[in-house]
């Protein structure tokens, strides 16, 4: 297992994130390829990522004491995709780095408008199944929030639902994979795309008949959801609860790099939540740490800390 004792100060509450750790290789070009078309680009290089491991950065960087349950290999991508947990002061105590395996890769072309396309290779992060997440059950028991997202086996998705029936899970099923109906139902909030949103409907049985995000929201609600946040891009986001509908504006900016930005906008939620704030509240917050997240190239090394001046509405 790998140790870390360097915590960021001045945290409130825990966060524990079951989930993926990647290296994040980057490829820059003026627009991407068509089905069957070669590009000359530029860049190569590798910076740290994983949805799981960008969400706890996230966190971590906007207070929240955040301990991370998840793998890595041995190869020479390991120390990259380490580097920011490491250094925002997340705990790796339940991350075990596996001999003769390959830490996950995701392969990120960022155009020119700043939007990008990801392949992600699972690597070490396929060994995050419920056997080794049984194994870590102590860090997730003793969460006030659990965080998992849909880059891990769904047998290990389930098994961290399993062990946090006393905690509040919060779940960004990203990307959407098959999953435990009654298990993605202990999401509160999922937190979803206009797109995932469509795609979870489906697999719980109740397809969406309206693309508009109200819409979408209410769906979810209606399927079962405890509370949903929907991220809009350019257009903010969107919280629904027992409450009803609550529309978020985000700051306008230009982008350079959209990658990871969503994860920024996670993290940051969960932060706010541990400090008490209201689902809402929370969520702008979250909004202003996702927008700011997008004036840097790359994923973790774009995310603010909780000193960091954000972009204003």
């Amino acid at each position: 297992m790998i140790s870390q004792t360097s915590p960021a100060s001045h945290r409130t509450g825990s966060l524990t994130v079951v989930g993926s750790i990647n290296a994040d290789l980057f490829v820059h070009t003026a627009r991407h390829p068509h089905p069957g078309e070669t590009l000359l680009g530029s860049g190569g290089e590798v910076l740290a990522g994983g949805k799981g491991a960008n969400q706890a950065v996230a966190a971590a960087l906007q207070g929240a004491h955040v301990t991370f349950v998840g793998a890595v290999g041995d190869d020479a991508y390991t120390q990259p995709a380490l580097r920011y947990l490491e250094s925002a002061g997340v705990d790796l105590t339940h991350v075990v780095r596996f001999k003769d395996t390959t830490t996950g890769l995701a392969v990120c072309t960022v155009s020119d408008d700043g939007e990008n396309t990801i392949i992600v290779i699972p690597g070490a992060n396929a060994y995050v199944d419920a056997t080794y997440v049984t194994a870590h059950t102590a860090a997730i028991t003793e969460a006030d929030i659990v965080l998992l997202q849909g880059e891990i086996p769904a047998d290990g998705f389930q098994a961290a639902i399993n062990a946090a029936s006393n905690t509040r899970v919060i779940v960004n099923l990203a990307p959407v994979v098959e999953v435990d109906r009654d298990a993605l139902l202990k999401a509160d909030p999922i937190i979803a795309n206009e797109h995932e949103a469509g795609l979870i409907l489906e697999q719980l049985g109740s397809p969406a008949t309206s693309d508009d995000p109200h819409d979408l929201a209410q769906a979810l609600l209606d399927a079962g959801f405890a509370s949903v946040v929907l991220t809009l891009g350019a257009r903010g986001a969107l919280v629904a609860d027992a409450e009803g509908l609550t529309d978020i504006a985000t700051p306008h900016v230009t982008p350079v790099d959209t990658t990871g930005a969503g994860d920024a906008f996670a993290g940051a939620l969960c932060a706010q939540l541990l400090t008490g704030a209201e689902l809402a509240d929370a969520a702008r917050h979250a909004s202003r740490v996702g927008a700011q997240a997008t004036l840097t190239h790359g994923a973790q090394p774009s995310y603010p800390d909780r000193d960091a001046e954000l972009p204003h509405v």
